[in-house]
């Protein structure tokens, strides 16, 4: 299905550009070698949300990105590793037939066209399993771990991801190099609580993470999903959400007053009054600023801001987003 290709080579597939853009390597020769689907997924590197071009991903010194066929990737004899949890396998390659491979291995070639594992054997057993033919991956010409880390996370600050794909670099970066969530945090501009909220996106039954995927789902209406312990009912307002237009308020709504599988929306309380769209629109636009969940609402005399914070670090944080020119003053707590 064109859908399920959509996610090959994305996550830290789309920080690394494709073997056709290494110096010294016979272009035309590797672009005849590579699938359509492949080839594909290389144009579609270079082009944002919306069609839009937008910076591509830097060259990343002694690793390039190639679809390559599972057949000729051999297991790393080294491999410490030596059972597998046969239950873990089957969902996981039920997840990659449905959303695709998000987290490509690693693997360094032994000959031309042979190539040994170094990260990954258990995504590419399930790749198997799931009847895929090729498997994204990172192809290392560096021993240097440090090295291909440090550039990934350089690529990861000016690349544009879809919510699921930026989950997914995390967690290949925090599983495979050894980053740490704080390091992330701090060389990318983002904070952590943003990182942990992310990351919970993995966690989200395959069928919806497909529609974050494509884009049909915003990374708002997802978290708001996760609120939801039922993989069902999260299933089931998923659906809703898309046939029904529904916001991220909305859904907000439903699932605080219920599991999330009522056929209805949710009735205002009695006596509370509506909040206005404007306000909506604006505690929206805070979220974005501050990276956290901020309600607004308006009373009959008066009207108040709730900004949510995870630790007394998020708390400074905040603060001085909203107050720049007070970011000397004495730490809180």
């Amino acid at each position: 299905m064109a859908q399920q290709k959509r996610g090959l080579g994305k996550g830290l597939g789309a920080l690394i550009p494709p073997a056709a853009g290494m110096p010294g390597r016979d272009q035309a020769a590797l672009a005849g070698q590579q699938s359509p689907s492949a080839r594909l997924g290389q144009q579609s590197h270079q082009v944002g949300h919306g069609g839009q071009d937008h910076q591509s991903a830097d060259a990343v010194p002694g690793a390039y990105f190639e679809e390559i066929a599972i057949a000729a990737v051999t297991p790393n004899p080294r491999q410490p590793r030596q059972t597998f949890d046969e239950d873990s396998l089957d969902e996981l390659a039920a997840s990659i037939r449905e959303v695709g491979l998000l987290q490509p291995v690693v693997v360094r070639m032994v000959m031309p066209g042979h190539y040994e594992l170094i990260m990954g054997e258990r995504r590419w057993r399930a790749c198997q399993r799931a009847g895929l033919d090729r498997i994204p991956a990172i192809i290392r010409e560096s021993a240097d771990d440090g090295l291909l880390r440090d550039a990934l996370i350089e690529n990861l600050h000016r690349e544009q991801l879809n919510a699921l794909e930026e989950a997914a670099a995390y967690q290949q970066l925090l599983d495979d190099f050894g980053a740490t969530h704080e390091e992330l945090a701090a060389r990318i501009g983002r904070s952590r609580p943003h990182i942990s909220n992310t990351l919970r996106l993995l966690n989200l039954p395959p069928g919806v993470q497909k529609r974050v995927a494509a884009d049909v789902l915003s990374a708002g209406h997802a978290r708001a999903l996760l609120a939801l312990n039922d993989p069902q009912a999260q299933e089931h307002l998923a659906h809703r959400i898309v046939a029904e237009g529904l916001s991220v308020r909305a859904v907000e709504e439903i699932v605080a007053v219920g599991d999330g599988s009522s056929a209805r929306a949710p009735r205002e309380p009695r006596g509370r009054t509506p909040t206005p769209p404007q306000l909506r629109d604006l505690a929206d636009r805070l979220c974005d600023v501050l990276d956290t969940h901020v309600k607004v609402e308006l009373g009959r005399r008066k009207g108040k801001i709730v900004v949510e914070f995870a630790t007394l670090d998020d708390l400074e944080r905040i603060v001085k987003v909203m107050s720049p020119e007070r970011s000397e003053s004495p730490e809180v707590g």
